[in-house]
């Protein structure tokens, strides 16, 4: 029986020191905005993530947890076998009468340290509760909302007036990509503009903005990593996770199967799709998402190598660099160019990842950070790439679309600016088919970028409005526009009917 308390008082004190560690781990690697994003990440094919950030882990989440819990319970035992030697040093005779004080008594002991033990646990979980947004989000899960009943417009019944020469669409995904990263007199928050290649971009051809300087969109939850993002700006909708269903098997299924996307919009045009990236491209379930939501053909790390762009033993990062990924990129476009169909061609890149980017050997490092000069890194090869394009026989009816896909969640880069500042994620439209005066002083989410893409495509979309977004060149209030961006954050987060039946899985009644 003792044994069996020993075992459990070890199993509990151990599981207490990996649950600290991991929040630790998270907390100082990474700003997570909300738990939705820690379910979901854990919930979905973590193994495709990047080796680098698997063993990081490994080693800070459990295998350090483990050694210390192996190395004190070794102290503790040692302690306890020595008990009685400190109970003999601390016998006491006063008068002719001989008294024991046995500080170290057994069962006492025992006790003491399950009940130090519990404590510990409840400290852990104390410490992920109030770190990781959990109390908000199982608050959220209780309360609900009819937002989406009396906002949500279902794109598959909307009606879609193409051009008649129908425009390709580039559709960049940077990785992380803020307007923050430009300097103070641009828009953004710092003295050093980090940026200055994608602010020419910007100023040279139309950035959506808040303010009337450089800016961008508002991220909600559900929208605050890759996934989320990409599923907002594709589909107007964030990526909402429940505690009530079993979400894995929902991701083995398909993801968000009652949305009606981008893809599925430009595949009933006759468009070809493709989705590219430098890493695995199942990691999150972006694999499912894209061919399910409009039959994209993928290229991802392991198709990188069956094309011989990369050795079969080659691995940095998340799989490949972006140096790599752009190189690959400039050989498919110019081959599905050659087709006769229009093409959406999505890239992703990744150099900008937390929690400190990945410098390859053409970036230079004149700054402190080194998180800051991926950005910087990153920022030059962008503007290459696009040159590169617009040198190209395709370019001319070609629509390119630049988009941070979610704010960073880095947690040194952004020590030195306001706290107040108002973080969006980056956009830019180069050679949309439309122009509009309903630029600058918007108040808008990711979600607008969806129909937006659209508008920019030259494409006529009845009412203006798709998902939760508004197609910004219309000059239509967004939904910011008419509740507020804090509104429309505290409204989605909350439980929805209709967002897990009739989105989630296309169980409308």
């Amino acid at each position: 029986m003792k044994r069996t308390s020993d075992f459990i008082k070890i199993i509990i004190f151990i599981m207490a020191l990996i649950i600290f560690a991991s929040v630790n781990f998270a907390v100082v690697n990474y700003s997570i905005e909300s738990f939705d994003q820690v379910i979901y990440t854990m919930r979905t094919a973590v193994g495709a993530a990047s080796r680098e950030i698997l063993i990081k882990c490994a080693i800070h989440c459990v295998i350090i947890p483990v050694a210390i819990g192996i190395v004190f319970v070794c102290l503790l035992k040692k302690f306890k076998n020595i008990s009685n030697y400190i109970d003999y040093l601390i016998k006491i005779k006063i008068g002719s009468k001989n008294y024991e004080l046995k500080v170290n008594n057994l069962p006492k002991y025992r006790k003491t340290i399950m009940l130090l033990t519990i404590l510990f646990l409840f400290i852990s979980v104390g410490y992920a509760f109030s770190s990781l947004g959990i109390i908000h989000y199982l608050k959220n899960n209780v309360e609900t909302s009819n937002f989406f009943e009396e906002n949500y417009v279902n794109p598959e019944k909307v009606e879609f007036t193409f051009p008649e020469e129908k425009r390709n669409l580039i559709y960049i995904y940077l990785e992380s990509m803020e307007s923050t990263f430009t300097s103070v007199e641009n828009g953004g928050a710092y003295t050093t503009n980090y940026i200055p290649n994608l602010t020419k971009l910007a100023k040279d051809n139309i950035n959506f903005s808040e303010n009337k300087l450089i800016g961008g969109g508002y991220v909600t939850n559900g929208t605050s990593w890759t996934m989320g993002a990409m599923i907002a700006q594709t589909a107007g909708i964030p990526l909402k996770i429940f505690y009530s269903v079993n979400t894995k098997e929902s991701y083995e299924n398909g993801l968000v199967i009652g949305a009606y996307s981008l893809g599925e919009i430009l595949d009933k045009e006759g468009y070809n799709q493709y989705i590219m990236v430098g890493s695995n491209l199942t990691f999150g379930g972006r694999r499912v998402y894209f061919t399910e939501h409009g039959n994209y053909k993928a290229f991802d790390y392991f198709t990188a190598i069956e094309d011989g762009i990369i050795s079969e033993d080659y691995y940095v990062f998340w799989g490949m660099e972006d140096e790599k990924l752009y190189n690959y990129a400039k050989a498919k476009l110019l081959e599905i160019s050659e087709d006769e169909e229009p093409f959406n061609f999505t890239l992703l890149t990744v150099d900008t990842h937390s929690p400190d980017g990945y410098l390859s050997e053409i970036c230079e490092e004149p700054f402190a950070n080194k998180y800051l000069n991926s950005v910087y890194c990153a920022d030059k090869q962008i503007y290459s790439f696009i040159n590169w394009i617009q040198e190209q026989d395709f370019y001319e009816n070609t629509t390119i679309i630049i988009t941070g896909d979610h704010l960073s969640m880095n947690n040194n880069a952004f020590d030195s600016i306001d706290e107040n500042y108002p973080r969006r994620t980056l956009n830019i439209y180069i050679n949309p088919a439309q122009d509009t005066d309903c630029i600058k002083n918007r108040e808008f989410t990711t979600y607008d970028y969806f129909p937006t893409t659209l508008g920019a495509m030259g494409v006529k979309i009845e009412g203006e409005k798709l998902g939760l977004g508004t197609n910004l060149f219309s000059c239509e209030k967004t939904l910011s526009e008419i509740y507020t961006n804090e509104t429309v954050q505290n409204e989605i987060s909350k439980k929805s009917e209709y967002y897990e039946e009739c989105i989630m899985y296309n169980n409308c009644y």
